[in-house]
């Protein structure tokens, strides 16, 4: 299955420039909430992830807000797994709205895209403290930039240049940055 072409069709592959929630900048940017709205879709690009994951005994799915939420729910659905969400509150990620993690539960963190780890990997502290064993991560797209310390299951892996703001050449053309990500600084 090609991935990037599914992508480029939803329209979900983005070229400009973009502030990443890492603070740098890129002339490329991965909406994969432009997938996310294609049920069949997704569920075809999920499925590659379901793949790699099925066997590693998982109890729960975890999709950090935003881009996880979607794509948590489509895995625990294509695995028959519950699928629940941790958001943040006062910048500060979070497990609310009842959801429970029983101490020992094997857990796979679900996102759309992983770049440096940062969503992922509080999350995963979270969890941890709540007595979870988080077990990996799963994404739509791995950006090949984080350097986490799970096992990360994608299903496609897609390098983007970034540049710091200083030494940004969009910047220095003068071109205007868009922030498309949910993320706040």
């Amino acid at each position: 299955m090609d991935v990037v072409k599914i992508l480029k069709e939803c329209g979900a592959l983005l070229e400009g420039h973009f502030l990443l929630s890492s603070g740098k900048h890129s002339d490329k940017y991965c909406q994969c909430a432009k997938l996310l709205q294609y049920p069949v879709k997704a569920e075809e690009v999920i499925s590659i992830v379901k793949d790699k994951v099925k066997d590693l005994k998982i109890d729960v799915v975890v999709g950090p807000a935003m881009g996880g939420i979607t794509a948590a729910y489509e895995l625990g659905r294509q695995l028959g797994l519950r699928a629940i969400f941790t958001e943040r509150e006062n910048n500060e990620m979070t497990l609310r709205r009842g959801f429970e993690i029983k101490a020992g539960e094997r857990i796979l963190i679900m996102e759309d895209v992983v770049t440096t780890g940062k969503s992922s990997m509080e999350t995963a502290k979270v969890l941890e403290n709540l007595g979870g064993e988080v077990v990996g991560i799963g994404c739509i797209v791995d950006r090949k930039v984080s350097n986490v310390q799970l096992p990360l299951y994608s299903a496609v892996e897609l390098f983007f240049e970034s540049y710091d703001p200083e030494d940004c050449p969009l910047c220095n053309e003068g071109s205007s940055v868009i922030k498309p990500g949910s993320r706040k600084f």
